[in-house]
């Protein structure tokens, strides 16, 4: 099996290229340890079928399911719904989307972080093709009241059930999680929506930007500009950057920096080193943690050498490549 992930494959992902067959695409986001997503792939012979998870251990477990089971239909990636469906999957490619038991996040200050959003449904069914069906699970009522009144005001969304939500669906194989709840007396709740043809909200494939860097010039020390390092956190309309740390190496700094933006967080390194000339300095994304140029890594990697810059009145930026965002 091949160890994939949305830092690492290509945006937009060619899927044909993947499977090595052109095929209608499955999609179940959160498939947990693999019990649906494996049904999905037996049941489903002439599609590729695609599983979307964060957790390694269900990676892990589902991979060698997948490997014991003979089945080359199926494919796991390691990504968030989000990255997903903004990254790898063009608009009108999907056939099916799955979502079975998504975390509720309960509490107030998370409810950010639920699935369930207005903006993760507009992808959602940008991404579905006309008659395309999504199909959602939950055993949690709040959810599920939550989930119907949002799914009833999507105009893209026609739904196929004759009530908002049935409590049981003929056919449907059990998953680990959805046989505890029953065994534990929680009713479960089951949504099935096809896509028809209203139009739906344009959501653009966020495709990565070229690799930025800043050349300077300052008369400080790379021990000058670490001494005067300390903890930032800048806000810029939906995107958050946090400068953690800096560390000193033998000809490097290496700043330790935190990106939130809508559709991928990122962990990354980001290495200012010297150049050739004397007092001259090159600013840019590190390899480690698998950096994708997105906006947001252009806006670090400039307000990171805007603030370097700023250390110093003989300071000055040379040349620099950055897209301009907003």
């Amino acid at each position: 099996m091949q160890k994939l992930s949305s830092f690492r494959l290509p945006w937009p992902m060619n899927w044909t290229e993947l499977f090595g067959r052109e095929a209608p695409l499955i999609v179940e986001i959160g498939f947990g340890y693999g019990t649906f997503l494996l049904h999905l792939a037996r049941e489903n012979p002439d599609a590729n079928v695609i599983g979307l998870e964060i957790a390694n251990q269900c990676l892990e477990a589902t991979e060698g399911k997948i490997k014991r089971s003979g089945l080359t239909n199926v494919h796991v990636i390691q990504s968030t719904a989000e990255t997903a469906l903004h990254h790898l999957f063009e608009p009108a490619s999907i056939q099916q989307v799955h979502i079975n038991f998504p975390d509720p996040w309960f509490k107030k200050r998370h409810s950010h972080r639920r699935l369930m959003q207005r903006d993760t449904l507009d992808a959602i069914v940008n991404r579905l093709q006309a008659g395309g069906l999504l199909y959602l699970a939950t055993d949690i009522v709040e959810y599920a009241e939550m989930s119907a009144e949002l799914l009833a005001e999507t105009g893209g969304l026609t739904n196929r059930l004759e009530t908002a939500w049935v409590n049981a669906l003929p056919g449907r194989v059990v998953t680990k999680y959805e046989g505890r709840a029953q065994r534990e007396g929680r009713i479960c709740h089951y949504f099935a929506y096809e896509r028809n043809a209203t139009p739906v909200p344009d959501v653009p494939v966020i495709k990565e930007l070229d690799m930025t860097h800043v050349v300077f010039h300052s008369p400080l020390s790379m021990d000058a500009m670490l001494e005067r390092f300390e903890f930032q956190e800048h806000k810029l309309g939906d995107t958050v950057i946090s400068f953690l740390q800096a560390y000193r190496g033998n000809r490097v700094l290496l700043f330790e920096v935190y990106i939130k933006e809508p559709t991928i967080d990122q962990h990354v390194a980001v290495i200012l080193s010297y150049r050739d000339t004397p007092g001259e300095y090159t600013l840019k994304a590190g390899t480690l943690g698998y950096p994708r140029s997105t906006a947001g890594l252009h806006k670090a990697v400039g307000m990171l050498g805007d603030w370097l810059v700023g250390l110093d009145a003989g300071a000055a930026i040379l040349h620099d490549k950055l897209k301009e965002t907003s």
